[in-house]
């Protein structure tokens, strides 16, 4: 009997452009095919789980006899962005894209924010986060206006010195903008970019925080809470659901605490959902096409997994996904319109059944959902029938 589900989520770790990648303007992307040309790939566990075997990879060496079930998704919802594809995995399916501001947000809005915040403003345009302190670092200490730009994903991002800013005052700002940010300019996230440094040496900390816009609706999460099953997010999850639904959560420094909180977790009884996100693949080697950065990073996590799976109890369920593409292959420095997989292991599953190509992210909900005897008022149907061993 499964009592113990983790969900772990590699941020951004697509396997192949989705049907409908051209009308994202991400035909030809592939970041696990992009990422496994790089001689500092090597991701044994992750091809003993299957991913090598799953319908379309193009990559890799399949196994003869896997040890997970395996199968890839179809993201249902409109967009590819963060919080769309968790919101998707826990049950959640967008039909409407959240807002992107390509050409920065209206002056009404900047404004607005001014007024509430009492500071003036710098930027207002897409831009890279490395590259905005670059070029606006130093006006921002000078004057005290912190910069604010977005990017193709729907976000609303404000840099600041930690000694211009304090991060109490950089995260009221934050909370301030996203109160505001409603109706037509409700961005998916509002996030904190805090970095220290003297010009032209700034560097971002790892004091980042996201804001993210309320789930309009239930979620996998809330569902588990209400029923008395303990929630347990780790990494940027809580921020992802604003909270909602989570019984306790610990943020990450990096995917290598991530996975080290998560092991520690084996130590510890419970019964429910621990929900953990990777976003070092996204935040430091996707959007920075960093190929073998991200191939370092999927090894180093590899690594994480069999430590991880050697820990595993009998009642426990391990499932790997992950929530969007960002190619760091190809020309844009954007997250990516992809297939994702799904990996699954433990002691009450079968090993080695393809499930196939899947419609939503969804289905892993609805099997989470099965597991616990619970009905599913969400989206997405459970693969527990075609997985679970019987007697």
């Amino acid at each position: 009997m499964i009592k113990r589900v983790f969900i772990i989520v590699f941020d951004s770790f697509g396997i192949g452009e989705l049907p409908d990648a051209e009308l994202y303007g991400d035909s030809g992307s592939n970041t696990l095919l992009s990422v496994s040309k790089s001689v500092k790939f090597n991701a044994p566990i992750l091809g003993r789980l299957g991913l090598f075997n799953i319908d379309g990879v193009e990559t890799g060496k399949p196994e003869n006899e896997p040890i997970g079930c395996y199968a890839r998704l179809s993201e249902k919802s409109a967009g590819k962005d963060t919080v769309t594809g968790h919101w998707e995995i826990a049950g959640l399916v967008s039909e409407k894209s959240m807002p992107t501001f390509p050409n920065g947000f209206p002056e009404s809005v900047i404004k607005e924010f001014e007024r509430v915040t009492g500071r003036k403003t710098l930027c207002n345009l897409p831009y890279s986060g490395t590259e905005v302190i670059a070029d606006y670092g130093l006006e921002h200490v000078k004057t005290g206006s912190p910069i604010v730009y977005t990017s193709a994903d729907s976000v609303f991002q404000i840099a600041a010195h930690e000694e211009v800013i304090p991060l109490d005052e950089l995260y009221d700002i934050c909370r301030k903008a996203r109160k505001l940010l409603n109706g037509d300019f409700a961005v998916g996230r509002v996030i904190a970019r805090p970095f220290i440094g003297e010009y032209p040496d700034f560097k971002r900390t790892a004091n980042r925080h996201d804001y993210s816009l309320e789930p309009p609706g239930p979620t996998l999460l809330d569902l588990l809470k209400e029923k008395g099953l303990e929630t347990i997010a780790i990494g940027k999850i809580n921020d992802i659901f604003a909270g909602k639904g989570i019984t306790h959560s610990s943020s990450a420094k990096s995917n290598l605490d991530a996975m080290t909180q998560t092991v520690e977790l084996l130590n510890r009884d419970f019964n429910g959902l621990c929900f953990v996100n990777l976003v070092d693949f996204d935040m430091l080697y996707g959007h920075r096409n960093d190929i073998d950065g991200y191939a370092e990073a999927v090894s180093e996590a590899d690594e994480q997994l069999e430590i991880f799976m050697r820990g595993m109890r009998e009642e426990d369920l391990l499932i790997v996904t992950a929530d969007h593409g960002c190619d760091p292959g190809t020309e844009s420095t954007d997250h990516s319109r992809e297939y994702v997989p799904l990996l699954m292991f433990g002691e009450s599953i079968k090993s080695g059944v393809n499930l196939g190509t899947r419609e939503t992210f969804a289905d892993i909900s609805a099997t989470v959902l099965e597991i616990f005897s619970l009905d599913n008022p969400l989206a997405g149907n459970s693969v527990l029938s075609k997985i679970i061993k019987t007697d």
